[in-house]
C-alpha cells in the first residue's frame, strides 16, 4: 500500500494508478502542511461498480487553508471522513475542496454506471452532494464502521483494509450491473482510452447508437453530454502535454484534435478557469514543468 505524495483523486483505471493530468493542486500552500494519499484497487468482482479507493491523510497549520482543485473523473464519488459522509454527483467542471486542520477521508471513485444505481438520474446531483445516508441504505452504519476503524491511526494498512471491506460489502447489493450500466462503463472507457475519438459521431458509430439515444443515456447516467465527455478527455490530454512537453498552443491544439488553438484555449479556460499559459506557469511554480 504505497502512498502517493500528491493529494488528489486522479483519473485512472481499475488496478492501476496514473496521474490525473488536470490535478492542479499539490497542497503547496501553507508552509508546514503535511499530506499523504493512499490509493487501492477494488476487489475484482466490483470492477463494474468501483474504480478505486483513495485515502488522504492531511495536516494543515491552524488558521490556514489548503484548497485542492481538480477535474475529477466523469463519475460520482463517495467520501467518508471524521465529520461528514457524502455522496457527490458528477462535477462537470473544475471542483475545489478546501482542507483545514488535521483529517482523513476514505474516498470511493465509482464506476460510471454506479451513481444512477445508488441515487437515480445523475443530472439532479451534478455539482452537488447529499448526505450518504439519504441515498444509500445502511449509509449511517457504514459511516460508523469506517470511522471506528480509521480514527485510531488513519495511516494503518489494516484500517484501510477494514474500511474498504465495509464499503465493498455495502456496494455488492448493486451487482450485477445492469445492461445499460455496462454500456455506460464501456462508453466512458472508450472516450478515456482512445485519443482518436474527438467527435460524437465517432462514438455513435463505434457503439451503433443514434446521437439522440446516446445523449439520453449519458444524461441519465452521468448528467453529461457526449460532447462534454469528449471535451474533458481532450483537455486532460492537453494539460498532460503542457506538463511534459515544450509546445506551442497551435501544436498543442492540433495534437489533441482541435481545429484551431482559439477553440482549445476557450474550452480550457471554461473548464479550468485559466489559460494554458497560466496553467503552465502555475505548474512551474510548483516545480512540475518540463
Amino acid at each position: 500500500m504505497k502512498p502517493d505524495t500528491d493529494f488528489a483523486d486522479r483519473a485512472g483505471v481499475v488496478g492501476t494508478v496514473r496521474r490525473d493530468p488536470l490535478e492542479l493542486a499539490r497542497l503547496t500552500g501553507p508552509r508546514g502542511a503535511r499530506h499523504r494519499v493512499y490509493r487501492h484497487a477494488p476487489s475484482a468482482d466490483l470492477a463494474g461498480l468501483l474504480r478505486r479507493f483513495w485515502i488522504p491523510v492531511w495536516s494543515v497549520p491552524p488558521g490556514e487553508e489548503a484548497p485542492q482543485r481538480l477535474l475529477q473523473d466523469p463519475v460520482c464519488q463517495v467520501v467518508i471522513s471524521g465529520d461528514h459522509a457524502r455522496f457527490h454527483g458528477v462535477a462537470p467542471e473544475l471542483s475545489t475542496t478546501t482542507l483545514t486542520g488535521d483529517g482523513w477521508a476514505v474516498g470511493l471513485t465509482l464506476a460510471p454506471a454506479t451513481g444512477y444505481l445508488i441515487a437515480g438520474p445523475a443530472a439532479a446531483l451534478n455539482d452537488r452532494y447529499v448526505d450518504l445516508e439519504n441515498v444509500l441504505g445502511g449509509g449511517r452504519a457504514l459511516t460508523g464502521r469506517v470511522r471506528e476503524v480509521m480514527a485510531p491511526d488513519p495511516h494503518d494498512p489494516a484500517a484501510h483494509r477494514a474500511a474498504m471491506r465495509a464499503c465493498e460489502d455495502a456496494l455488492r447489493r448493486f451487482l450485477p450491473v445492469d445492461a445499460e450500466g455496462e454500456l455506460t462503463n464501456a462508453l466512458v472507457a472508450a472516450v478515456e482510452g482512445d485519443s482518436a475519438l474527438v467527435q460524437v459521431a465517432q462514438l455513435c458509430e463505434r457503439f451503433d447508437l443514434g446521437e439522440r439515444a446516446l445523449q439520453r443515456l449519458l444524461r441519465r447516467r452521468l448528467g453529461l453530454t457526449p460532447k462534454c465527455l469528449i471535451q474533458r478527455r481532450r483537455l486532460q490530454e492537453a494539460a498532460e502535454r503542457l506538463r511534459t512537453e515544450v509546445t506551442t498552443h497551435a501544436d498543442l491544439a492540433a495534437a489533441v484534435g482541435y481545429a484551431d488553438q482559439s477553440h482549445m484555449i476557450r474550452d480550457f479556460v471554461h473548464v479550468t478557469g485559466m489559460t494554458p499559459r497560466q496553467f503552465l506557469e502555475q505548474r512551474r511554480g510548483a516545480g512540475d514543468a518540463p
